[in-house]
Parts: structure tokens; sequence; C-alpha cells
């Protein structure tokens, strides 16, 4: 059912699905989502809690590697954007049960998603700032910064593609936003003395 979920948001670019949508494309009876799961919304909790598990469980792994923050900070831009590739509805999803559900679903959200990535942020780039890597940055506004252009760059490109023609999120197309999304963020970010070591 979670499978099936997943991809009618994908097929419509919208998490506006019905019980029996979700009944018919997994070929289970619409009363199994309330047994498993209570209601809709219960589903879709457990769709983002499964979509956000591994990226949300590599972020100790990262934070623990022996590497740059620089580095680790490139690694976490690339592990996002990917996730958001494979589930491009997350942020959406993220949106409608923080702010169109019951508290507890909210605060379900916030805990095993908003709070441990804004955590992760703050960590890293303190780390960044203390061996002299980044500027002091906001953790907030970071987070803010990395998770909304990932979600434009699919919530917004089905507006851009009417207005320019801009053609589908590609693997190509997902590569080149890791670049240009480690290229804008690290200028912001790097200290001089980084930037000229990236750049040598």
């Amino acid at each position: 059912m979670l499978v099936a979920a997943s991809e009618l948001m994908i097929e419509r670019s919208s998490i506006e699905i019905s019980l029996s949508d979700i009944a018919q494309k997994s070929g289970a009876n619409a009363a199994l989502v309330k047994y498993h799961f209570g209601n809709k919304d219960g589903l879709l909790l457990a769709l983002l809690e499964r979509n956000a598990a591994t990226e949300l469980s590599n972020l100790e792994y990262l934070l623990a590697q022996p590497i740059t923050p620089t580095a680790k900070l490139k690694l976490h831009i690339g592990g996002i954007i990917r996730a958001y590739y494979r589930f491009p509805y997350m942020n959406r999803l993220i949106h409608y049960l923080l702010h169109e559900t019951n508290t507890a679903a909210a605060d379900e959200v916030s805990k095993f998603f908003v709070a441990p990535l804004l955590d992760f942020h703050r960590r890293l780039l303190a780390d960044g700032v203390s061996l002299g890597e980044f500027r002091a940055t906001d953790p907030v506004l970071f987070y803010t910064s990395l998770i909304g252009a990932c979600d434009h760059l699919f919530f917004g490109r089905h507006a851009m593609s009417r207005a320019t023609g801009v053609g589908p999120v590609t693997d190509e197309v997902c590569r080149q936003y890791i670049k240009h999304m480690e290229t804008l963020i690290c200028g912001g970010i790097l200290t001089q003395v980084e930037e000229a070591a990236a750049a040598g």
C-alpha cells in the first residue's frame, strides 16, 4: 500500500490521492488501509517516515566520517537531492502533515524528520566554523535554503515547463542540480581559505 501511494503521487505530481485510489493501485481492500494505518493520514505519515528513513539514518554515520566538513556538506547536498529525486512529493507531504492534519501527526513529522535534520545541520555547520572552513551560518536558514531548493526543483518544474518548455527531471538534470547546489551553497558558506583550497 505504501508503494502504491508513492507511485500514485509520482504519477500525478500531487499528494491528492484517495483511499480508493490506493486500494485500486495496490489491489488491496480500502478497509486494510484503515486496519493498518488508521486512516489516510496515518498511511501518508508511514510513507514519509519510510522515505526519509534511509537519508536520516546516514546523518550520524556521515558526521563520524574522517573527512572534512566541506566534503561532508557536499555528500549531504547530493544525498538530500537524490532523496527528493526518488520521492519528489516529499516536501509537499511534509507540509501537509505539519499544517493540515492533527497535532499528533505534526509532532511525529517534527520528531523524525525536521528535528534530526536541523540538528545535523547545526552540528555540521559548527564543525565547519570551528575548523575554519565555513563562515558562521544560521542552521535554520541553511535548512530552509537546501530543503526549499530541493522541493522547487520538482514542484516548481511543472510550472516552469509550461512557461519555458523545461523538460522533466532526469538523471542528468539531477546530477547537474547537485553540482549547481554544491557551487551555490559552498560559495556562500566556505571561507576564503577553504575556497582557495577547493579551487586548487
